[in-house]
């Protein structure tokens, strides 16, 4: 087994066909699959099954393929670290759907430009999903939002605080929240990740009983139900971006403000924890006002 048959397979499995995935590492399709073949005898598993078109991984050749990607990534930092250029190699990088994921493009084209060198992957996910992936190593980092119960080998960093705000069409009386959201049609955020339990633990200690006119699992269409006048509703300060958010009632939610943290998940000890750190540093700028920094 060599680099060369590694990237053959990760490239096959990228670009779906042998003859893509032969312009791409350079050889003929026939080079290709003699590659593959000498790789599978060797492993004595098959990678692919050549009778679909395209090509379709089997379970075995799953295993492969994410062995021969985590081989080359250890390559490549491998050979980073030997140069003394830490700022480099391959940083595979997970988020949530949340806020985050509207800082992360412009934090990942800031970081790709103070460091060439850099590739960075990106997943999304669910925060259970990304936090055991990062245990395991298949990330080098996730975005996430507070958690219940991280493992002890890894550490959480906040670098978004985050505040939420009641929300009403124009015209509706938010002067006594209580009032409002026990009398007032609610639109309810349900969905199993922290923000939705955020929510509705602070209505519990409020002793609201919502009257529930609606359970939607998305923020920007609880806002867009509050815009046409469906009810109220509780949602992230990011939601409140676009100009016609200026037309709804917003008081906060909470006493003091209620706000929902979101951070990156990281392994206690990283071979990457120099670039998760600059990351962390690029989001907390981008967060502005509600950026925490970490020697804050």
């Amino acid at each position: 087994m060599d680099t060369r048959q590694l990237k053959t397979v990760v490239a096959i499995a990228a670009h779906g066909t042998f003859a893509r995935a032969a312009d791409v590492v350079g050889l003929t399709p026939s080079a290709v699959s003699q590659q593959i073949q000498t790789l599978e005898q060797e492993l004595g598993v098959r990678i692919f099954e050549r009778a679909s078109r395209p090509p379709r991984p089997t379970a075995e050749g799953m295993q492969v393929i994410e062995m021969a990607r985590n081989m080359l990534r250890l390559e490549d930092d491998t050979k980073a670290s030997l140069r003394g250029d830490r700022i480099s190699g391959t940083l595979m990088l997970g988020s949530v759907r949340s806020s985050a994921l509207n800082l992360l493009p412009k934090a990942i084209v800031r970081m790709r430009r103070d460091y060439p060198e850099l590739k960075l992957n990106l997943r999304v996910s669910l925060s259970s999903t990304l936090i055991a992936d990062v245990a395991a190593g298949r990330l080098d980092a996730a975005v996430v939002a507070e958690h219940v119960g991280f493992p002890s080998s890894l550490r959480w960093s906040t670098f978004l605080k985050e505040p939420l705000w009641l929300i009403a069409p124009r015209g509706s009386d938010l002067r006594d929240p209580v009032q409002a959201l026990t009398s007032l049609p609610y639109v309810r955020f349900r969905s199993a990740v922290p923000l939705a339990n955020v929510i509705d633990t602070e209505l519990s200690r409020m002793g609201v009983v919502a009257n529930d006119i609606a359970e939607i699992d998305t923020i920007g269409s609880i806002v867009t139900c509050v815009r046409q006048g469906l009810g109220i509703s509780v949602v992230p300060h990011a939601a409140l971006t676009e100009p016609e958010d200026s037309d709804l009632e917003q008081v906060p939610f909470g006493t003091p403000q209620i706000s929902r943290h979101i951070g990156i998940v990281e392994r206690v000890v990283s071979p990457r924890a120099e670039i998760i750190a600059r990351l962390h540093e690029v989001l907390a700028d981008l967060s502005e006002e509600h950026g925490v920094h970490r020697n804050t």
